[in-house]
């Protein structure tokens, strides 16, 4: 006789980690609330530790005590971070994400300064971390003017990038225009330094440090300052206008079980991102 196969079951997935995931990337709950709070209050502990190292006089007479304090929330970050990879169904997901990214790279400086000296001061890149405060404290309507904000610039990306490209051509162009008038006696000494000069001056910046002497050489830099306050316009009209494109609807603060992102719609059951259930 045949053997009749039984049917697959759906791997259901431990209380413990459906509890774990509820407490670290949900805020709906009192434990949850409470991780978030002393999460955010440790981050911007740890970044108040680092910024006040960086003080010459604090770093003489707290210096110990400080990389101390930053080793231990390092060391707390990074069982956090291991937690949050635990949890989720898709880990790696999570740690491709925005997020996830930033959560790696909040731990990364600390570990790096035992090979590379003074990387950890890198680690107010952490502060970003505090982005999670309008999701712990249920700002959906600032999540999605983010949402918005991301959106518009996903959409302007390609022209941008044109822009970016012309103006990038324009000073070079220039940069080698006076490398030829002005010369070496002036301090354009090659194509890269006039370049640099060109960037300086298209942007509005103008250290100084070098420049034209010539007459032909200052119509030309005087033609790059025209230029510059001209092109100011043109990637804030871009962005403007797809800002204005963007239709805003508001989102939950529910974060995806499987991938640990954020950003979904009220009504959604599956993961825009990972197609993962909603569902806890």
């Amino acid at each position: 006789m045949a053997q009749t196969s039984k049917p697959a079951t759906r791997r259901e997935t431990p209380s413990w980690r459906l509890r774990l995931h509820e407490i670290i990337f949900e805020a709906d709950t009192a434990a949850g609330k409470a991780f978030d709070v002393v999460l955010l209050a440790l981050i911007g502990l740890s970044v108040t530790a680092v910024v006040l190292e960086s003080v010459g006089a604090v770093r003489a007479d707290y210096g110990g005590l400080l990389r101390g304090a930053e080793w231990l929330f390092t060391l707390l970050f990074t069982v956090e971070y291991a937690l949050r990879l635990v949890c989720v169904h898709r880990p790696w997901r999570y740690a491709r994400s925005f997020y996830g990214i930033v959560d790696l790279l909040a731990i990364l400086p600390t570990y790096l300064s035992l090979m590379v000296s003074g990387t950890h001061s890198m680690a107010v890149i952490r502060a970003l971390r505090l982005l999670r405060v309008f999701r712990v404290f249920k700002l959906g309507r600032y999540l999605g003017e983010v949402t918005a904000l991301v959106h518009a610039l996903r959409a302007t990306r390609a022209k941008i990038t044109v822009f970016l490209l012309a103006v990038l051509t324009l000073a070079l162009i220039m940069g080698a225009a006076m490398y030829v008038i002005e010369g070496e006696d002036n301090g354009f000494t090659s194509i890269p330094r006039g370049l640099y000069w060109a960037i300086v001056t298209i942007t509005t910046v103008g250290y100084g440090d070098i420049a034209p002497k010539t007459l032909l050489g200052q119509a030309v830099a005087a033609s790059a300052m025209v230029l510059g306050y001209s092109l100011i316009v043109i990637p804030t009209g871009i962005f403007a206008m797809e800002m204005v494109r963007t239709t805003q609807r508001p989102i939950s603060t529910q974060a995806c079980p499987s991938c640990g992102r954020e950003g979904h719609d009220p009504d959604a059951a599956y993961c825009k991102y990972c197609g993962g259930s909603l569902a806890s």
